[in-house]
C-alpha cells in the first residue's frame, strides 16, 4: 500500500465522494416540492461524510480524527435512513441506483469502522 500524503489518498474519503455524486444523481428525480426538505437534507448529509473525513485528517491527532470519523459515520447512517424514507414515500425512481447507493453505504460503514479501530489502538 502506498503512503498517505493527503486525505485524498484515503479510500474512505474517495468512496465518500463517489457516494455524494451518486446521491446527487438519485435525488434529481425526487419531487420538486421536496427540493428544500428531504432532498436538501439528504444532499447535506451526504456531503458531510467525506467533509468530516477530510476535516478529521486535517486535525493531525488520532483522537480528533477518530471523533470526526464518528461524525462521518453518523452522517452516513443519516443518509441511509433518509433514502429509506424517500423510497417508502415513493420518491425513488431508479431502484438500481438506490440499491447501488445502499451497498456503497454498507461498504463505507465497514471501512470507516475498520479505519476508526486502527486509530483507537
Amino acid at each position: 500500500m502506498g503512503s498517505i500524503n493527503s486525505y485524498k489518498d484515503l479510500l474512505i474519503w474517495q468512496k465518500g465522494i463517489i457516494l455524494v455524486v451518486k446521491v446527487y444523481n438519485l435525488v434529481k428525480s425526487f419531487p420538486q416540492v421536496e427540493l428544500y426538505a428531504l432532498t436538501s437534507q439528504i444532499k447535506r448529509a451526504s456531503v458531510s461524510i467525506p467533509s468530516n473525513i477530510s476535516e478529521g485528517y486535517g486535525r493531525n491527532t488520532d483522537k480528533s480524527f477518530s471523533h470526526f470519523l464518528d461524525i462521518s459515520r453518523g452522517s452516513l447512517y443519516e443518509v441511509e435512513t433518509q433514502l429509506i424514507i424517500a423510497k417508502e414515500l415513493g420518491f425513488v425512481a431508479d431502484f438500481n441506483s438506490y440499491n447501488e447507493i445502499m451497498s456503497l453505504i454498507e461498504e463505507e460503514s465497514k471501512m470507516i469502522n475498520a479505519f476508526s479501530r486502527t486509530l483507537k489502538n
